[in-house]
């Protein structure tokens, strides 16, 4: 956390799982997969608490490690990369069509491996891990508690919530019952569960230290509401269960805060409240339908309050706002304090994030704000980060989900913007060849693959698929006229 001077880490790579009504999604060959939720009760906690002599309670963790350990598996990550390293702004002049000048396209591949954890979710195979578990893997191995491994296949991933769901080939499979995070409090007993330093199933205890926690990653565009906790995790436990004396998951364990890069008293893991909207689209849609209000915000506080005048010390104070976006179509002001929506509190940016991430595009909610001193509330129409309420299939496309990319063709209007004849913008970056083999940024468009005009998705995708080999892509970015080249290997 660079604010304490110390470094968070993403524990390298794990798992998690997700929470929510008794459900049925289906993947495309249908298969149905049931999610559990688990009943809101304290009565197998309470049968936990065996007496010391003295009168005193005494906690038991052996009934949910029992549960829970059947159900966290161990997933080792192959990365594949070039051993040079490539140009990735290349001027014509200087290009010698993946030759030898180019810088060593057609060298050997070195591999690279990691590993972490994951949890399973459902009876024939689908596991929740972390995103950064998975990016950038050519090949991903699961091995289960009973020492059984299967190849993986990536169903979908999230940068943004750092999570990913993986599917092996199996069925029968153990899985955990999911509680609802928003129950917890703080100084409740929680246990770890993961595969720390490449370890089996090994189990921590420790309790809830905060809720809500943000500005631990800080990473551009994340949405972050973490559980803090003191139970040890260690790199490998990343992604692994984070669980209730019922054996119940209530989060994902995804990055420590540490000097060292190993446990020094802090953990971080992601609700289930906001692990089981994001599964949910992956399994339903094949991407996160994200809703966005459009905003730039601050958590409103004393200081801030006499800076700007306002009569509250509570709620999300709005700095500025986005054309075109939610709040700005709906009429919120710069100014405006948040202080609910739909009547839930928010009083803090990390809650006011985690309560628009249970909303998909095109929903509609009731949002009270403080304006000059008075209470308001304005229904707002929730539209995503493109400013649109569809909600948007991922692309099937096999070549695609190998770049780790979601694209959409460039519109005539926007590429008479552009001075461009057509291309392919690229609107998300997850794990792929894309991601981990150049420095590509959201928002290019692609305009040519190996000197081939492409104006549409389906264009690029044959050219890419007529491909044997280096791949060349020359573009633009919106508001730069100058012309960027990316290199990688398929």
């Amino acid at each position: 956390m660079r604010d304490f001077g110390k470094t968070v880490l993403a524990a390298v790579l794990g798992g998690a799982i997700t929470f929510g009504a008794s459900q049925a999604f289906k993947d495309d060959n249908e298969n149905k997969v049931v999610i559990e939720k688990a009943p809101v009760t304290y009565s197998r906690m309470a049968s936990n608490l065996a007496k010391n002599p003295d009168g005193t309670l005494q906690v038991d963790f052996s009934y949910a490690a029992e549960k829970v350990t059947p159900a966290v598996v161990h997933i080792k990550s192959t990365m594949k990369s070039n051993s040079s390293g490539r140009a990735q702004s290349i001027p014509p002049q200087l290009r010698e069509f993946f030759g030898d000048q180019f810088g060593g396209l057609e060298e050997a591949p070195r591999y690279g491996q990691a590993s972490g954890s994951g949890v399973i979710i459902s009876d024939n195979g689908y596991i929740v891990t972390n995103n950064h578990v998975i990016e950038g893997s050519s090949e991903l191995e699961v091995t289960l508690y009973d020492k059984r491994s299967y190849k993986a296949k990536v169903i979908g991933a999230d940068p943004s919530t750092d999570i990913a769901l993986i599917q092996i080939d199996a069925k029968g499979l153990p899985k955990l019952p999911l509680a609802n995070s928003d129950d917890i409090k703080v100084g409740q007993w929680v246990l770890a569960v993961g595969n720390p330093f490449n370890l089996s199933s090994t189990v921590t205890a420790g309790i809830v230290s905060a809720k809500g926690r943000n500005r631990i990653i800080q990473k551009e565009g994340s949405v972050e509401s973490f559980i803090q906790t003191d139970a040890a995790v260690n790199p490998g436990n990343s992604g692994g269960a984070l669980v209730n004396l019922n054996g119940e998951l209530v989060g994902i364990n995804t990055a420590i805060f540490s000097e060292t890069g190993t446990f020094a008293g802090y953990s971080f893991a992601v609700p289930t409240s906001i692990v089981s909207r994001v599964v949910e689209d992956l399994i339903e849609f094949g991407k996160v339908q994200r809703a966005s209000l459009g905003v730039y915000i601050r958590d409103m506080d004393s200081k801030l309050a006499k800076e700007t005048g306002a009569d509250v010390t509570h709620g999300v104070y709005i700095e500025s706002l986005v054309e075109g976006g939610s709040a700005k179509s709906a009429g919120l002001e710069k100014g405006d304090v948040i202080l609910k929506v739909n009547e839930r509190s928010v009083n803090s940016v990390a809650q006011l994030q985690e309560t628009i991430s249970s909303f998909k595009p095109g929903s509609k909610v009731q949002v009270l704000v403080n304006r000059d001193g008075k209470e308001k509330n304005i229904n707002v129409l929730l539209k995503n980060s493109a400013g649109k309420t569809e909600l948007v299939k991922a692309n099937n496309s096999e070549t695609l989900r190998e770049l780790g990319a979601d694209m959409n063709s460039v519109s005539s209007e926007e590429a008479k913007k552009l001075n461009i004849s057509g291309g392919v913008q690229i609107n998300e970056l997850y794990s792929g060849k894309l991601r981990s083999q150049t420095d590509i940024k959201e928002g290019f468009i692609i305009t040519k693959v190996n000197r081939t005009p492409v104006r549409t998705v389906e264009e690029l995708v044959k050219a890419l698929e007529d491909t044997d080999g280096g791949v060349m892509l020359e573009g633009v970015y919106p508001g730069d006229s100058e012309k960027y080249y990316y290199a990688f290997g398929m």
